[in-house]
């Protein structure tokens, strides 16, 4: 049976937001699959989910003093802080053409976590927990998903590194995974770089997973935009930059 087709953009350093608006517009606009692939963000940021309150959420001083802006994106799930040591990925499907799998939230996360299995199970003991990836008890993954009809996003920040100064922007969250067991920032996340051999050897194997389930083809930003622009449908833009 031939593999659907799928359009991958691999970037690197690009801007969160505009990063966030795009997905937002392949996924409304188009019928598209799309994988995005961005390693690293070159300007600090909050970003999180769309019914987070920052009060709730971050440390809005601290925040100000860094000068790390704040984003609310259009999906769901928990607050990440992202910067050059970030590697976000992202898979955009329509439903009739991408991966057999039930159109709701668990069965979507369940399927991410055989797809990326063969990347991480080598390096550790690797699972979902809740709507984390860990390798044990250490999450160095966060997910979020956009669900509808016809299509679906999954998009998952990484943790390559990260700088503990940075995590002082988060407050300890009302609501926490159970695994979590109200752990500290420093205590709950693990570096993917202990565990991974290098970081081109990770993108490598997420793009080795890619033609395992699809057949995959190299677009330019300008192409990937373009796509957007021509779309049909609600060119909502719910992704925006919250003010401190």
């Amino acid at each position: 049976m031939a593999k659907s087709p799928i359009s991958v953009l691999k970037l690197s350093r690009h801007c969160v937001f505009d990063l966030l608006r795009l997905e937002e517009a392949l996924l409304r606009t188009t019928r598209r699959t799309w994988c995005i692939i961005n390693d690293g963000v070159p300007d600090p940021a909050v970003v999180m989910g769309i019914s987070g309150k920052k009060e709730n959420l971050v440390n809005v001083e601290e925040t100000k003093r860094q000068g790390v802006k704040l984003i609310k994106r259009f999906t769901g799930g928990g607050t990440v802080v992202l910067d050059h040591n970030s590697i976000l990925v992202s898979l955009i499907c329509e439903a009739e053409h991408g991966p057999e799998v039930s159109l709701f939230p668990r069965p979507l996360m369940k399927w991410t976590e055989t797809f990326y299995q063969p990347v991480f199970g080598p390096h550790g003991e690797f699972r979902l927990s809740e709507t984390d990836y860990t390798f044990g008890e250490r999450k160095f993954g966060g997910n979020a998903q956009y669900i509808s009809k016809s299509r679906w996003l999954h998009h998952t920040s990484f943790l390559w590194d990260y700088d503990s100064e940075k995590m002082r922007c988060l407050k300890h969250p009302p609501k926490e995974p159970v695994y979590r067991e109200k752990r500290s920032h420093e205590d709950f996340i693990l570096r993917l770089s202990e565990t991974m051999p290098s970081r081109g050897a990770f993108l490598d194997s997420v793009q080795d997973q890619l033609r395992e389930y699809f057949d995959p083809h190299t677009v330019t930003l300008e192409q990937a935009r373009s796509a957007a622009d021509r779309g049909k449908g609600p060119a909502l833009k719910s992704t925006k930059l919250i003010d401190l």
